[in-house]
Parts: C-alpha cells; structure tokens; sequence
C-alpha cells in the first residue's frame, strides 16, 4: 500500500539528509566490493559489510543517528544487485547520484510506527518525527516493513502488511473463463467462446505527444547542463525540464488508472484468464540498420503506449489474488495468431491481414478475437490438433524470473541465514564450554 507524504519544511529537511547519507552508504559499499576484489582478489559478502558498520558508525558518526536496521536494509540492496549481476539479471551495480536513488527502507517496526487503519493517518519515523500522509488501502493488516520513497518531488510510504487468506479470497469466485489477445489497434480482444469484446487502445502519448514535443523544442533552447565542459543548467532549463516531466507524468498515470481499471474489470466476472507469453523488451527493440527504421519506431511507441507489460502483470496478479487461474500460453508453440480455433490448422499469416479466414473449415472471424479464442481452448484443452499441458504453459511462463529473483536473496532469506548463523554460534560456544570443562577436570585429575 502506497501512500502520500506530507511533512513540513523541518521534516523534509531531515527526510532529505536522510535520503543522502543512505546513497552514500549505498555507494561506499559498491566501492568496498569492487575494491576489495580488484586489489585482493576477496570477495566481500553481506554479513562482512554489516559487521563492518559499528566501525564505520565510530568514523562516520552521522550514521549513529539512523536506524540500523534500515542501515542493513541499504546494505542488503547492494547484496541484492550484486546477486542480480552475478546471475545475468541485470547491469555490473554502478555508483547512484541522488537524483537515482529514491530513498530507503524500514525491514522491521523498530523504525517506524504507523497511526491508521488503511485509509489516510500518521506515520512516525525514528529520528525524523511523525508525518501526515493520505491514502487508502483495499485491504489492512499488521505493518511488516515501511519504504521511504522520493519520486517527482514528493514523498511516499510504501507499506507492506500481513493479509489472512481468506481476506484477500473471495467466498465465491467468478465462474467466467476468457482468452485474451493483446494488440496496437484493440488494446485487448477478450472471449468467453461465444460472446466476444474488443477494447480499444486509450492512445494517452499519441494524444500528449503534441504538448510534449512543443515543451522540448522549449526546454532545448535553454542552456542544459553538461558535466564534460563544467556547465551548470540554467533556471530556465530547470523550469522546462519540469514541464515536460509533469505532461509525461500524467500520461503515465492515465494509463496505470486505465490498466488498473480494466484489469479490476475482468477479474470481476472471471476467474480463469489465458493470454499469450511475450517478450515485450524484445518487442519494443529498435529495428536494425536498413530494415524500416520509422516503421519499427512507429510500432514500438503504439506498444509502450498501451503498456502489454503493465497489463498483463496487473491482470495476474489481480486474478491470483481471488485465488483463480492465469495462464501464459507458450506463443511459439501454439501460434495463436496462425491457428482457426475451430479446426486446429495453421496458415501463416501477415501483418496486414486482419481477418482470420480459414481454408480448411471456413471459419471466419477477427483475427485478434480468433487468437483469443485459441489460447482460451488451448488452455481448456479444447483445441483441436494440439496437445495441451498447463504445466508447459506455466513453466513457460513469467515464474522463471521470480524464482532467478527470489534466488537472488531476499528479507526473509537473510533472516533464515542470520537465525541459522547464530545457532551455529551458539552450539560452537557449548561445545568450546565442555571441552573447557573437560580438560579442566582432567587437569584436575
């Protein structure tokens, strides 16, 4: 649950400074790291740095005025983006300016207490003071860990809490099964397999493009900054950049509104949703040297603007949370846009063509509702001429990543590793005890 900060100037001072010296935590860490590897050939490890910070507090004593959970909390994201790069989940971890690092988190509420029960209250931090924020929650639990988060000049909490099952389950669930095919034109074709809806893409950049090319063309003939020649931005600059984050901003909210909207739709009347896998990176990417570069940019920006990552994510994670089925259909076995729903046969088909005309049985239908309603039998496993296997679906699914990223490490992880370091510590310090004992009385002897 996110909600809106409000502190006063007091308040946002200290959030400020706050924020600055968990960057430079942060920072000093990844220099530790790669330090230490380059000059020694050792590689540093979490528990190493976080054993290290009653000594870095004694230097730098700044640091004994924050949280020291929230001080492993930063360490444990250094950890995390070095596991992230050793498993090729992401980029080498690089130093963060403070305009890329948006703020720090409370792992446990030893930091940070919360006065509400979902909707709107006061949230008091340690060491800054207690701050009025706004919001609402579609569900309440017990806090578990807080997140300060600086975004666009303004302050948010993000909060995580513990939910019963059966809070977030419905008595009754939706008895509706529908196969969804994402497009540029029609933002979703949806099918129940008789009743068919087509949802037309919002277009919120194509709409704002203009307002945001004419804010550029403003903000271009300001002096920008330029860290090679020592050139500060000029106030003017600064004030142009502004009013082009603000028109992308808004567009960015009109289509997390619109995505949520419709994804709160469909999971209303339907506890079964299949949809095909994609690979949206490899979508949007730009086309190679001579091969219709305009075309390509065309295409991509129409994907971006409707968001196929964004709805699908919100789509699953709405449906899993009523306790129904979601289910990625493998594309490049199934071929849902080359396959008749009626008859199983695959004919290759172009771009152009947008009606699903089949030569076989004489099916006729939309193309992009007819790659609904295969990857609805598929699922079913209705299809005729094709196997079906919802294991092969999931696998093929988004669950390879989450589980590469919760091998990466997490919290809980490190509280397993810590409760499992001290029992070690524990049963060594006995096991020292007896022998000290024993030797003893043999000395005795």
């Amino acid at each position: 649950m996110t909600f809106r900060l409000y502190p006063n100037k007091q308040i946002e001072q200290s959030l400020r400074y706050h924020r600055k010296l968990h960057k430079d935590l942060y920072n000093a860490a990844v220099y530790n790291r790669f330090t230490q590897y380059q000059k020694f050939n050792h590689s540093v490890s979490y528990f190493e740095q976080q054993n290290c910070l009653p000594a870095f507090k004694d230097v730098w004593t700044e640091y004994k005025e924050i949280n020291s959970q929230a001080l492993q909390a930063t360490l444990k994201r250094v950890d995390f983006a070095f596991e992230r790069w050793f498993k090729s989940l992401g980029k080498r971890p690089r130093f963060k300016s403070i305009r890329h690092y948006s703020g720090w988190t409370y792992p446990a509420k030893s930091g940070y207490s919360v006065e509400s029960n979902g909707e709107n209250g006061y949230l008091n931090l340690s060491m800054i003071g207690r701050i009025q924020m706004r919001g609402q929650a579609k569900f309440w639990g017990t806090p578990t860990t807080c997140t300060i988060v600086h975004r666009n000049g303004k302050w948010y909490a993000s909060i995580t809490v513990d939910l019963l099952d059966q809070v977030l389950k419905p008595n009754i669930l939706p008895v509706g099964a529908i196969g969804i095919d994402l497009g540029c034109n029609s933002a979703l074709s949806i099918t129940d397999g008789e009743n068919h809806q087509q949802i037309e893409a919002p277009l919120f950049l194509r709409n704002a493009e203009h307002l945001i090319k004419k804010a550029s063309k403003s903000k271009r003939r300001k002096q920008a900054p330029n860290r090679n020649k020592k050139i500060k931005a000029s106030r003017r600059w600064k004030k142009a950049q502004s009013k082009v984050s603000k028109i992308t901003r808004k567009v960015a909210n009109q289509r997390q509104n619109w995505v949520h909207q419709v994804a709160s739709e469909i999971v209303s009347s339907n506890s079964f949703v299949a949809t095909e896998k994609l690979e949206v990176k490899n979508m949007a990417s730009k086309a190679k040297k001579g091969k219709r570069k305009k075309q390509k940019a065309g295409l991509n920006k129409s994907i971006l603007d409707v968001g196929f990552g964004m709805l699908r994510s919100t789509i699953k994670y709405k449906v899993e949370q009523i306790g129904g089925v979601f289910v990625e259909v493998p594309t490049k076995k199934v071929k849902p846009s080359q396959t008749c729903p009626k008859c199983g046969h695959q004919h290759k088909k172009t771009l152009d063509i947008r009606v699903h005309n089949c030569a076989v049985c004489g099916y006729q239908q939309d193309r992009d509702i007819a790659a609904a309603e295969v990857m609805l039998y598929w699922a079913k496993g209705t299809l005729p001429g094709l196997g079906t296997s919802l294991v092969d679906a999931e696998s093929s699914g988004s669950t390879s990543c989450t589980k590469a990223r919760q091998q990466a490490g997490s919290m809980k992880q490190l509280g397993a590793k810590k409760r499992q370091k001290s029992v070690e510590v524990s049963a060594n310090n006995e096991l020292r005890d007896v022998e000290t004992h024993s030797s003893g009385g043999a000395n005795c002897g």
